[in-house]
């Protein structure tokens, strides 16, 4: 057997090694695009996506009656085997790349057609058998087929996402649980605000990202939205009467998502609007979970000379030169993929605005950005979940101490006292390192102990009452 088989396109013929499947035109692909040294593989939930596009297509034609059953069936065969994950490997044009996603496309048609070829018992590159333009792309475009193919890939890499972030949120929520009796000071602007619960706290974390699972689902129903039968600018040139809408219905079918046929085909080949939408959901989800990674590294900051009302747990030393030093290693790694994520919703921004008249080139730059930050969203959940919140203990004592030694427990005073007398205190406590409690009862006597007792219970600092 041969070891090499020579193909040609309309720029000439070039030599391909006999054991790969893909063809042409992904070799000039691998040649002219070594951008992110990222090949498509790396997104099995894209490849597979190909598959279900292809497939679709095969049977729609052969419904048509524009693909002969025969090349159809062995065509279906071959994306089965591409949706199965047996050819990978054999998805290596770069992620970013020139084109509009061409070579993607022609990836998966070059692919899908040598597979399907040795299903017939013939040889690849034996292209009058089964053609990647001809047969595999059959009413298709680059411009349909890659969007269509991408925002199945988003919608089923965004439930294992979805999925992560809803564990992180029950593992704060079960801490907000575990220290619902713990004691603290509150703050605004970093100053002693008023007394709260640490279960509180760790329960609004909890809440703030389970409010982030709802815009996950309204931009997983934005990309449900496809143009599959708009092959090249909208006008289904090339395709069959009713093919946009059998492909569609196939699609459906093979991938369990509630896929929607664009009712404007022109326009949705051109629109990148839900992919800002989405990149804009990953953004503030982002900016939310920093939020709370910072707050985490306050808190736990110290231990002797910092906040110290909770402990992260320790994973490896701190410094090189510092003996004994332990960091929030985990915050920090999550606080820097949040950084990430901020910075390729730019980017997505400013290759959704880059689109012209009929189609929008930058579509393989949303995809890169888009995948790379749901992946580095879901494993920064899941890291922060398992390493660094399900771990975390509170130090109680020392957290209702400070409660007990701020002054700012003197605003539950304003009801009973007034907010002038109560400043008054909170001033000369400041002044003299006094406790609101020595200058009030002791000293001055402005209420009794009955009263202070009253008003300082647990309860009433945490779910504070309005008390006279």
């Amino acid at each position: 057997m041969p070891t090499s088989r020579i193909e040609h396109d309309f720029l000439g013929e070039r030599t391909l090694p006999n054991d790969v499947y893909y063809g042409i035109q992904t070799l000039r692909a691998l040649e002219n695009f070594d951008i992110t040294g990222i090949p498509l593989r790396a997104e099995p939930l894209f490849v597979q996506s190909l598959g279900y596009v292809k497939k679709a297509a095969a049977l729609a034609n052969r419904d048509l009656g524009v693909l002969d059953p025969a090349i159809a069936r062995c065509i279906a065969d071959a994306c089965d085997q591409v949706i199965a994950g047996q050819h990978d490997d054999q998805f290596l044009t770069d992620m970013i790349q020139g084109g509009a996603g061409t070579s993607v496309n022609m990836n998966a048609n070059e692919v899908i057609a040598n597979v399907a070829l040795e299903l017939m018992g013939k040889k690849k590159g034996q292209y009058e058998f089964c053609h990647p333009n001809n047969h595999v792309n059959c009413s298709q475009s680059t411009n349909d087929a890659y969007p269509t193919a991408f925002r199945i890939a988003l919608n089923n890499k965004l439930a294992g996402y979805r999925d992560e972030l809803s564990m992180l949120a029950d593992a704060f929520a079960a801490k907000g649980e575990e220290f619902r009796n713990v004691l603290k000071m509150g703050r605004t602007q970093l100053q002693d605000a008023v007394p709260m619960s640490m279960g509180d706290e760790f329960k609004a974390f909890a809440t703030n990202l389970r409010e982030e699972l709802l815009r996950i689902d309204d931009s997983r129903h934005l990309i449900s939205e496809i143009n599959m039968g708009a092959t090249a600018i909208g006008t289904r040139v090339n395709a069959p009467n009713g093919y946009a809408e059998l492909v569609t219905q196939y699609l459906r079918d093979l991938t369990g998502l509630d896929l929607v046929l664009a009712g404007d085909l022109i326009e949705a080949t051109y629109d990148t609007g839900a992919y800002v939408q989405l990149s804009g959901v990953l953004k503030r989800t982002a900016v939310k979970l920093s939020k709370i990674c910072n707050d985490l590294r306050l808190l736990s900051s110290g231990p002797r000379a910092g906040l110290f009302e909770i402990n992260l747990p320790p994973l490896q030393p701190g410094s090189s030169i510092m003996p004994g030093k332990v960091n929030p290693v985990v915050p920090e790694v999550v606080n820097q993929t949040a950084f990430y994520v901020i910075g390729a919703d730019l980017t997505v921004t400013m290759a959704a605005e880059a689109g012209q008249l009929q189609l929008n080139v930058m579509e393989p730059v949303i995809s890169f950005s888009l995948f790379t930050s749901i992946s580095y969203m879901s494993r920064a959940c899941r890291t922060l979940r398992e390493k660094c919140v399900v771990g975390i203990t509170a130090n109680a004592k020392h957290a209702e101490d400070m409660v007990r030694n701020s002054v700012g427990i003197v605003t539950q005073l304003n009801p009973v006292l007034g907010y002038e007398t109560s400043a008054e205190i909170a001033k000369e406590a400041l002044r003299t390192g006094k406790s609101v409690y020595q200058i009030a009862v002791t000293e001055r006597q402005l209420l009794s102990q009955a009263k202070w007792d009253e008003i300082f219970t647990f309860e009433n600092l945490i779910r504070p009452h309005f008390i006279q």
